[in-house]
């Protein structure tokens, strides 16, 4: 089963009585979060204050958002290495990942796991993982948990389209067919597995339709950037996984503004093709619908920009304050009895 977005969109009324306004304010300040908090990672890595590799999510903002606003409390999901959007759409302490980030004691994980490692288990957030693909053997693992625990509960297992290539992504979604477990597999498809383009490594339009292969519905979301399409179709795919029919495969296509990471100056793309996609601007495209139904104004979108952006310096300051790791540190947290 095949489907796009555009097919099943609800007409702004009804997504209006769905959602509160503090609900929509909510996704646009994760949106903003997002935005400012790579933005200053980013400048905080060209000053030399950031150990190891860093991914942005910069241009991806709707992607995560409109997802995560989704589902509801308990749910879980696994992350990947580009995993600054999840995470924060997830709820975490801004002020703890960028401890994390700047490999302070006071990070999520202790300083030890920086950028690509972060995990918030309180929040439902698995964590980020460093390995492509990495995440979708602990996502089935997790949702296999839900179900034999009947928790009602599911799982979102987030990877690029670099990663539907892997291995490991047949095998899980092999199983997770065989065992309909609670799982919804989603590619965030920014068009390069670092600079390779993804229609020169599959020979069909799409990622999505691979889950034909598996007897599992799968769905495209033509426009990635725009955050209610996003919200629209996983309120109905979290809602059929919720039901007990088993997994679904969901593909958004977006665009990353900068490089794969920053060692990466992403010269393989033209300036016009980078241009392109800036214009479809996730955060200003949802400004725009916010204003334009009447659900806020633009001061009160300015004020939430300046109390993000403040909220991302307290975040540094923070991280700057808190002590580093003891070296006696090394030998703890190494396993569990």
């Amino acid at each position: 089963m095949a489907s796009k977005s555009k097919e099943s969109t609800k007409t702004t009324d009804t997504i209006k009585q769905a959602l509160s306004k503090d609900e929509f304010l909510t996704m646009h300040r994760q949106m903003l979060d997002i935005r400012n908090f790579d933005n200053k990672v980013n400048e905080l890595v060209k000053r030399g204050k950031v150990p190891g590799m860093t991914h942005f999510s910069v241009g991806e903002e709707a992607a995560s958002v409109g997802a995560i606003a989704a589902i509801g409390e308990g749910d879980l999901i696994t992350s990947n290495h580009r995993g600054h959007g999840q995470t924060i759409a997830m709820g975490i302490d801004l002020n703890e990942m960028m401890a994390e980030i700047l490999g302070r004691a006071t990070g999520t994980c202790k300083g030890k796991g920086g950028s690509m490692h972060i995990a918030d288990l309180d929040k439902g957030n698995l964590g980020a993982n460093g390995i492509v693909g990495g995440g979708m053997g602990m996502a089935i693992g997790a949702a296999l948990t839900q179900q034999m625990k009947k928790t009602g509960k599911i799982v979102i297992c987030f990877f690029g389209d670099g990663a539907v290539n892997e291995g490991t992504f047949h095998e899980t979604l092999n199983l997770a067919s065989i065992w309909k477990l609670p799982v919804i597999f989603y590619s965030i498809n920014n068009m390069y597995g670092i600079s390779t383009p993804i229609k020169s490594v599959i020979n069909i339009d799409y990622n999505y339709r691979r889950a034909a292969s598996y007897g599992i519905p799968g769905y495209l979301i033509e426009d990635g950037n725009n955050v209610m399409d996003v919200y629209d179709r996983f309120r109905d795919v979290v809602a059929y996984v919720r039901e007990g029919n088993g997994p679904v495969l969901v593909e958004s296509l977006t665009y990353r503004w900068y490089g794969h990471s920053t060692s990466d100056p992403g010269k393989y793309r033209t300036k016009e093709e980078i241009d392109a996609w800036k214009k479809k601007d996730p955060i200003l495209k949802f400004s725009k619908y916010l204003i334009d139904n009447k659900i806020a104004t633009q001061k009160e979108l300015d004020d939430l920009d300046k109390a993000s952006k403040e909220a991302v310096e307290e975040a540094v300051q923070f991280a700057f304050s808190s002590p580093e790791p003891s070296l006696e540190s090394a030998f703890e947290d190494i396993f569990a009895p």
